[in-house]
């Protein structure tokens, strides 16, 4: 019981606080569709059904996630987090089919909702909720890959380094962008339906609303996609790295790395040349040194070192991917 209290205090965040705002969400604009028969408040109560459930599956699986490493699975649980979030991504799209259909019905047979006070509440708490929902998946995104941003600048710098987040981490953050779109485009909807009687914008409305959720699947099962099958870290994680390496007094070169990213934690692996000359004692002391350094990175989960004699022949390229060159003996 303990240990498992310790895996969901190390689960995400964001997904957590994400999936109870939407619940509540979801309730009251559920009331608000069934009582005023808005399509619009229908749209995003479903688009706030599909949030909480996602957000709620990504939570458990980024608690799973954290479970350590075990003799069958040597290599840890960290893609569970990118099959939950496709089996999120197959809820959203279900739940789009379902708003843009409603839409479709609007445009034909437009409705005329009642209760436009308690309608436009609603949404602007929804407006209020998902805003700061997406505030703080900004605020996760930026602690989780170490940027600093303030103000109006933590949106492009959250949007930038989105990719090098936790996948529940960049999951909430873009379906909060389309969830707090979706409700101020419902918001505008209603007022343009009540003050002009202008009906058919609540169609159009909820036919957006869907288009911008679909936007979110293929976003995600994209990215969720390629973290099952394992992709390359960014470049700048690539330098940063190798710049550790290559900053040790004993190494000349490198001559293979390969870094994998499997949720937001990196496997490395690599070749090393050492200085020529040296005895295997020697040799195996510099590969724990830079083994060490390395594992100080938090996002690091493992390193695998082979080492080679420096060769005179350069295999790395730090003019292009690091900016100056080692000299060589």
């Amino acid at each position: 019981m303990k240990n498992l209290w310790q895996l969901i205090k190390k689960g995400n965040t964001s997904s957590a606080i994400a999936s109870l705002g939407n619940t509540g969400l979801a309730i009251i604009k559920a009331i608000a569709a069934s009582v005023s028969g808005s399509g619009t408040m229908f749209a995003s109560a479903m688009h706030s059904v599909a949030d909480a459930v996602n957000q709620g599956f990504v939570f458990v699986g980024s608690v799973l996630a954290e479970r350590k490493p075990t003799k069958k699975f040597p290599t840890g649980f960290g893609r569970v987090i990118n099959l939950v979030c496709m089996v999120a991504v197959i809820v959203v799209t279900i739940m789009a089919y379902e708003t843009i259909h409603k839409g479709y019905k609007l445009l034909k047979h437009p409705e005329e909702a009642t209760s436009f006070w308690l309608n436009f509440i609603v949404l602007a708490i929804a407006v209020l909720i998902d805003g700061g929902i997406l505030m703080k998946a900004m605020k996760e995104i930026l602690k989780e890959t170490r940027t600093a941003a303030a103000g109006l600048g933590m949106f492009p710098a959250a949007f930038k380094n989105a990719g090098k987040a936790a996948p529940p981490t960049r999951l909430v953050f873009y379906e909060d962008i389309v969830a707090t779109l979706g409700a101020l485009f419902a918001l505008i909807a209603i007022v343009f339906a009540h003050f002009m009687d202008f009906l058919i914008l609540d169609g159009i409305a909820t036919i957006l609303i869907g288009c911008l959720m679909i936007g979110v699947a293929f976003k995600v099962g994209y990215d969720n996609m390629v973290g099952l099958i394992g992709v390359s870290a960014p470049k700048d994680v690539e330098e940063k790295i190798s710049r550790i390496i290559l900053a040790d007094p004993d190494v000349r070169d490198i001559n293979r790395l390969r870094i994998v990213q499997e949720g937001r934690s990196y496997h490395v692996e690599a070749y090393i040349e050492l200085r020529q000359g040296m005895s295997l004692a020697e040799a195996s002391v510099s590969k724990m040194r830079v083994n060490s350094l390395l594992l100080q990175n938090p996002d690091i989960s493992d390193v695998t070192l082979g080492i080679l004699e420096d060769d005179n022949i350069r295999v790395w390229n730090p003019s292009a991917d690091l900016g100056s060159e080692p000299q060589k003996p």
